[in-house]
C-alpha cells in the first residue's frame, strides 16, 4: 500500500506538534515534509523544517495547515501551482479571505473546518436543527472556552456554531454577528448572536450554545479533553481528500451528514 506523503505547515504549534505525533502512529501516513515561517536550526521526527516554498511541497501529495491566515495564503498559492490538496484548519478568515479560498479550490480539492472533531460537527448539524426548529421566538449566544495562549476570538469554532444558527434561520451570517465579549462572567442574549471568549489555563475546548425565549433555556454543549481528537480528524480528512475532484469541503462532507 502506498502511504499518502504528507506536508505539515506551522510544525513548532501546538496543533503542528499534535498532528506530527499522530500522523507517526497512522500507518496510511508518510510525513516528508515540515514548514515553519523561519528558519528552524534542528530536526523534528528526523526531519529539518523548510520554509514555506516550492521546494518544501513538491514531495508531498497533501498539505495539513494549522496556522496563520497569511500563511495559509502563502501555502494555497503554491499548492494551487504544484496541484496539491489542502486541509486547512486555520481561523480567524475575513469574508473577503473566505471568497478567496474558494477560488483557490477551483484548482485544487481543500477540505476547511473551524473545528475538525467528529463532536463539534454534530453540535454545529444539531444546532442548526434546533434554530430552525425554534424560530425567531427564541434568542441565541455562544460560549467558549480555550486556553490562555490561543490568540483568536471569537474562536474558529465558535463561528461555525453562529453561522449554524443563522443557517437554521436561513440568515446572512454575517449580518447576525452581535457583540463579542471576552473574559466576561456573563453575557446577555439577543436578537443577533452574542458571543463570549474566555482564555484560561491549559483548557483544550468547551464551546456553548443556547436558545432562549424567556420562558425556557435549550443548551447545546461540547467539552473537549485531549487535542489528538482534532489531529485524528484532520488525518481523516486528508484521507478522505485524497481521492476528490478541485472543490471546497467540509468536515460535513466527511462524516456524511446532509
Amino acid at each position: 500500500m502506498n502511504k499518502i506523503k504528507l506536508a505539515v505547515t506551522g510544525c513548532l504549534g501546538r496543533m503542528g506538534q499534535q498532528i506530527i505525533k499522530s500522523s507517526i502512529l497512522d500507518r496510511k501516513f508518510k510525513l516528508v515534509t515540515l514548514t515553519e515561517n523561519r528558519k528552524v536550526n534542528r530536526k523534528i521526527s528526523g526531519i529539518k523544517p523548510e520554509l514555506n516554498d516550492e521546494s518544501a511541497f513538491r514531495k508531498a501529495n497533501i498539505i495539513i495547515d494549522f496556522t496563520i491566515p497569511k500563511c495559509t495564503f502563502q501555502v494555497l498559492k503554491i499548492a494551487a501551482k504544484l496541484k496539491k490538496k489542502v486541509v486547512i484548519g486555520t481561523t480567524g478568515f475575513t469574508k473577503k479571505e473566505e471568497e478567496l479560498i474558494k477560488k483557490y479550490s477551483r484548482k485544487v480539492p481543500i477540505l476547511k473546518a473551524g473545528n475538525m472533531s467528529l463532536g463539534i460537527n454534530l453540535l454545529m448539524y444539531l444546532t442548526e436543527i434546533t434554530s430552525n426548529s425554534l424560530g425567531n421566538n427564541f434568542l441565541s449566544k455562544v460560549y467558549e472556552v480555550h486556553h490562555k495562549h490561543k490568540k483568536d476570538h471569537p474562536s474558529g469554532t465558535a463561528l461555525m456554531l453562529g453561522k449554524g444558527i443563522a443557517v437554521g434561520k436561513k440568515k446572512d451570517f454575517y449580518k447576525m454577528i452581535g457583540n463579542k465579549y471576552f473574559n466576561k462572567k456573563k453575557f446577555p442574549y439577543g436578537k443577533k448572536i452574542n458571543f463570549n471568549s474566555i482564555r484560561k489555563g491549559e483548557t483544550v475546548g468547551e464551546h456553548e450554545v443556547k436558545f432562549s425565549s424567556g420562558k425556557e433555556i435549550i443548551t447545546l454543549n461540547h467539552e473537549a479533553f485531549d487535542r489528538a481528537l482534532y489531529s485524528e480528524g484532520a488525518l481523516a480528512a486528508a484521507k478522505w481528500l485524497m481521492s476528490k475532484k478541485p472543490g471546497l469541503y467540509s468536515m460535513r462532507n466527511v462524516l456524511n451528514f446532509k
